[in-house]
């Protein structure tokens, strides 16, 4: 097998955290090595990576109704203007330049450190024409504020009647997927119940990830600590009813001081780190669990659909053979012991390349299965590649049903990754347990073991 080139992007991330966070450092190691055994397979390109699947960057999304209170509040957290429209998904960036800019979405699409890389493939798969409308659903919005730096903060559109469609939804759920923290503005629950029914459903099933921070927005008065839990307990039990049972709330009014939501986001760029973790277990664990089973099951399929054409071809000369006998008699050619052999081979050499025809003619509807396959999994990897890999002349003419890769070999690799990338999530835990001398001999006494 050829040694797969690390990719850019990881180089970059090696050297991006080398210093400020061992952990993701190795991290992207590990994801290398991932990278290795799926391009062995076929299934990721010399110059795709594993690591593409999240991104990187700790990422806050706003969630919110018609009311100004979202846009007010990241103009009050960003200490800056922003102009911004209510339709689009905006992801703001910090820029050291005094003015900012606003670029189109097409400049998400194409940066692979950025989250919506290559999202147009995603939008078109959901409503065909959609994929060339980049720029009417996404902007990108460089902001000179210190709060940004470090982090990316996505702004959410609106929900309306005239911009809500399946495009929509996917790409807020794709927001929701990638935040390490949700700002949901409760004038979201004010909005058509048809509206926020996708988002709501979104909520709902990701509760669990403790990513969600419920913000009740009345900045325009004050109010003593015990009145805003009063409100906050009004709206827990309000969500309750909604099926939302877990998250924080907090009541923005003129005299609080945010220590709430200053704490949450100073915590991103662990929940971060524990993000790309659970990306890179996640993505270990498809291989097995969904990757080679999709395939195997499509090899299958194509062996019984290959055996029984060939069958039927074979059936067809037989019929012929007995034809034969009843007009002229040849039964006693085929017993002749050297003339029998020599119908036996070539018999064997008609159908061993009709067989292989056969094969290439099913494998082409095989391929096209698959391709809508992945679509429907939201499969990074290519499973017809593999598919194709695991049709080589001998697989053929066997009944190997196993795609390549699937040996002892790579379950034993895969599980290896696994326990390293537990390992880095223990390291990750031992950041808030220890102190930072013991925390780095952790990650050394780790890298000892590795080697």
């Amino acid at each position: 097998m050829a040694d797969k080139t690390a990719s850019k992007y990881l180089i970059n991330l090696e050297k991006q955290f080398a210093a400020a966070d061992p952990v993701l450092q190795k991290t992207a190691r590990l994801f290398q090595e991932l990278d290795q055994i799926e391009f062995d397979m076929g299934l990721i390109d010399s110059e795709e990576s594993t690591a593409r699947k999240t991104t990187w960057w700790p990422v806050i999304s706003t969630l919110g109704g018609y009311s100004p209170a979202k846009s007010d509040f990241l103009a009050r957290y960003l200490n800056s203007p922003l102009h911004t429209v209510r339709h689009k998904f905006t992801v703001l960036q910090y820029t050291p330049q005094a003015a900012g800019a606003t670029l189109p979405g097409t400049a998400l699409d194409a940066d692979h450190r950025l989250p919506f890389y290559r999202i147009g493939q995603a939008m078109e798969q959901v409503l065909p024409g959609e994929g060339g409308k980049l720029n009417g659903h996404l902007e990108l919005v460089t902001v000179n504020s210190p709060k940004l730096k470090g982090k990316l903060v996505i702004d959410t559109p609106v929900l309306s009647n005239t911009t809500e469609n399946a495009v929509t939804a996917m790409l807020r759920k794709y927001v929701l997927d990638i935040s390490d923290l949700v700002l949901v503005f409760t004038d979201l629950f004010e909005a058509d119940a048809e509206l926020n029914k996708a988002a709501l459903t979104e909520i709902v099933a990701q509760q669990d990830s403790n990513k969600f921070v419920f913000v009740i927005d009345h900045s325009e008065i004050g109010l003593d600590p015990a009145k805003s839990q009063d409100i906050a307990n009004a709206w827990q039990r309000r969500l309750a009813e909604l099926g939302i049972h877990t998250g924080q709330f907090v009541v923005l009014s003129q005299n609080s001081d945010g220590a709430a939501l200053d704490q949450r986001i100073a915590n991103l760029a662990s929940d971060r780190s524990y993000r790309v973790l659970a990306t890179l277990q996640d993505s270990i664990r498809a291989i097995d669990d969904v990757i080679l089973p999709e395939v195997e099951a499509s090899l299958t399929t194509w062996k019984e659909r290959c055996n029984a054409t060939t069958l039927i071809v074979l059936g067809f000369i037989i019929m012929l053979a007995l034809f034969a006998e009843i007009a002229v008699g040849i039964l006693e050619l085929i017993f002749d012991p050297i003339i029998g052999p020599a119908i036996a081979i070539a018999l064997i050499a008609l159908l061993t390349p009709m067989h292989l025809i056969v094969s290439r003619v099913h494998a082409k509807f095989i391929v096209k299965q698959l391709h809508k396959r992945q679509k429907q999994l939201n499969l990074t990897e290519d499973l017809a590649a593999l598919f194709e890999k695991s049709q080589s002349f001998w697989r053929m003419l066997l009944p190997i049903t196993d795609p390549v890769g699937k040996n002892k070999k790579n379950r034993k690799k895969l599980a290896g990754l696994i326990e390293q990338s537990k390992d880095l999530v223990q390291a990750l835990n031992d950041q808030f347990s220890h102190t930072q001398q013991e925390y780095r001999h952790d990650l050394d006494a780790y890298a000892f073991e590795e080697r």
